[in-house]
């Protein structure tokens, strides 16, 4: 009797398959991990923006005229590039020039939600779609979400 070496056509699947799941699984991390390195890129640029514009405008005493644009020709700010979110973000003064906000917009939902519940120590309100932080209800499922740092 002769004996056959080889692979059966089934065994050739079985191992496709568990390569394809493993494929899918690692692609998968790989994509979490970034999503969470870019919003952990985006938490410590913000952060560096709102320093870099409270020691820039202490001296005036107050925060009016401040934009993006203005930041750029201080030298605080890189490019006009935001930290995460779409193109159009902002950073303006308050009527009263006393506090500042940095408005991210375009936002997906799933960036939304993480910035409504971050709590950083460095602004003092959140604002989503322009209600108070804290409660992930106010995301649109669409990637037309506005998260507004209020920062005094």
């Amino acid at each position: 009797m002769q004996q056959e070496s080889g692979r059966s056509l089934i065994e050739v699947i079985g191992v496709m398959a568990i390569a394809g799941l493993m494929t899918i699984t690692a692609a998968g991390m790989y994509a979490m991990i970034r999503r969470d390195q870019v919003r952990t890129i985006a938490d410590a640029t913000l952060e560096q923006i709102a320093q870099d514009v409270k020691m820039l405008m202490e001296m005036r005493g107050t925060y009016e005229g401040l934009s993006v644009d203005y930041l750029i020709k201080a030298g605080a700010l890189q490019s006009n590039k935001p930290p995460v979110g779409g193109d159009n973000w902002s950073v303006v003064s308050s009527a009263d020039g006393q506090s500042f906000s940095i408005n991210l917009v375009d936002l997906g939902h799933a960036d939304c939600e993480y910035f409504a519940v971050k709590n950083p120590q460095w602004a003092t309100a959140i604002l989503i779609n322009g209600f108070e932080a804290g409660v992930t209800e106010n995301c649109f499922e669409t990637t037309t979400n506005q998260v507004s740092f209020i920062v005094e």
